[in-house]
């Protein structure tokens, strides 16, 4: 058979199967034995759109369906927003349960239950493959029926999959896909051997790492100096970071300048800006200013989109040194830098001392809400934090009321805002701790008018 009938042959079974029966039962040896170089070079999703549907029921199902075990595991977290502005979802395989006490078809449906409520915004998936044994890895056929499950809507907006400490069992799934994998698609994923190379793309301190994931890092590390002494070189974390206990090196006493703007507190940033007007940060006031232009409120998925790395560090450090901001008349630019400030501050915006509130806020009566709301904002926080938040969720006013233009509900908007103005006192967010802080937000900014009465 020639090389075309192949893969016409192949595109054949694809379309038709739910996974190859080739490999339907591959043996565990032989997974640790196989490995691809991990390429791809073809492009079968037009074909498959033509497949029989997988799993279309899942669209149907009941959306108080309760995933709370699958919750309390820690498997899928939801952890803020990475550098530039995507937000980071983290899934482990060490908290993946026994086959034997897990249905996989729930698990499929937790899973896109929980992507559901991102999908729509530029978003970045870490899985750490630590912990996945034979005792609780899914049959390469679930696989496969989940990776048909996954629809364009989910693959849209995937900007980067983060695959840390990648095995042998990795690159023999990911052979199985090459074929039904774009070449687009495949550009998104990266392999990551050690911790100290995630975190040039991601800050490790806002991942909820398993321990188990922290203590296989230390073990690989162990087995091999060179990278051990790349770790030690180039991984400078937070002191609070989960991987600080690797990294020996002193903390640096040098203040911040008094032009900088990103990772101090609101108290450095008043104390070194005397003309500040009105407690709101020059970086701020410059961001909003910019974004109130018609043409920027009117931008479809404005705070959604990401932006360019390079472009948002040069913005920081020009903040820091308090030159005036060039936007290159791109509003994303300004959007993320803008969510960044709020995410970077050494304090959340609604502080620690009310996250406890936060988090209780679904449990308030109707009833109860605008009065607990109020005092939280009115009596218990900061004037400065008060000031501040007034200025922005009027200015969110603004984009919502643009919303028949660039899709930004109130509900959109405490999505991707949320979790830049609260988070625990550990910086690590939880999956289920996004939802009340994402719902407070939304409160707040649907009853702004009335909250903001000073």
């Amino acid at each position: 058979m020639d090389e075309g009938a192949m893969l016409t042959g192949r595109a054949s079974i694809l379309s038709t199967a739910p996974l190859p029966p080739e490999l339907l039962d591959i043996p565990d040896d032989l997974l640790e034995r196989s490995a691809s170089d991990g390429t791809i070079e073809e492009n079968f999703e037009e074909e498959l759109a033509r497949a029989p549907e997988v799993y279309t029921e899942i669209s149907s199902l009941d959306l108080e369906d309760s995933f709370a075990e699958l919750n309390r595991t820690g498997l899928v977290e939801v952890v803020g927003d990475d550098e530039v502005g995507r937000r980071i979802i983290v899934v482990s395989a060490c908290r993946l349960p026994p086959n034997k006490e897990l249905l996989h078809d729930k698990l499929l449906r937790y899973l896109m239950f929980t992507l559901d409520k991102y999908v729509e915004q530029d978003y970045s998936v870490v899985y750490f493959h630590c912990g996945l044994t034979s005792k609780n890895k899914p049959p390469l056929s679930w696989l496969w029926r989940a990776y048909k499950a996954f629809d364009r809507k989910y693959k849209k907006n995937l900007k980067a999959l983060y695959l840390v400490h990648p095995t042998n069992f990795i690159r023999i799934v990911w052979q199985m896909l090459k074929p039904a994998i774009s070449v687009k698609f495949g550009r998104k994923m990266m392999y990551v051997n050690y911790l100290h190379e995630l975190q040039q793309y991601l800050s490790l301190d806002k991942l909820c790492i398993p321990d188990a994931v922290l203590e296989y890092d230390k073990l690989l590390l162990s087995k091999n100096p060179r990278a051990a002494e790349s770790a030690r070189q180039n991984t400078v974390p937070a002191e609070t970071s989960p991987i600080a206990k690797f990294n020996k090196k002193p903390k640096s006493s040098l203040s911040p300048p008094p032009t900088q703007q990103f990772g101090v507190s609101l108290a450095f940033i008043k104390e070194n800006n005397t003309n500040m007007v009105g407690a709101i940060p020059p970086v701020v006031r410059q961001c909003v200013e910019f974004l109130s232009q018609p043409d920027a409120l009117e931008t479809e998925g404005i705070f959604r989109r990401s932006a360019n790395m390079s472009v948002i560090k040069e913005l920081q450090s020009a903040c820091n040194r308090g030159e005036p901001l060039q936007f290159r008349n791109d509003p994303h630019n300004a959007a993320v830098l803008l969510k960044t400030f709020f995410r970077d501050l050494e304090e959340p915006l609604l502080t620690f001392d009310l996250y406890d509130e936060i988090m209780d806020f679904q449990n308030w009566s109707p009833r109860d809400k605008p009065r607990k709301v109020k005092i939280l904002i009115l009596e218990r926080l900061p004037l400065d934090n008060y000031m501040l938040l007034k200025y922005v969720f009027q200015f969110l006013w603004k984009v919502q009321d643009r919303s028949c233009l660039n899709k930004m509900t109130t509900s959109n908007l405490a999505v991707v805002f949320g979790p830049n103005l609260a988070w625990p006192p550990n910086g690590q967010m939880s999956l289920l701790s996004i939802a009340p802080i994402n719902n407070f937000t939304d409160f707040l900014l649907s009853h702004q008018e009335s909250i903001f009465i000073i």
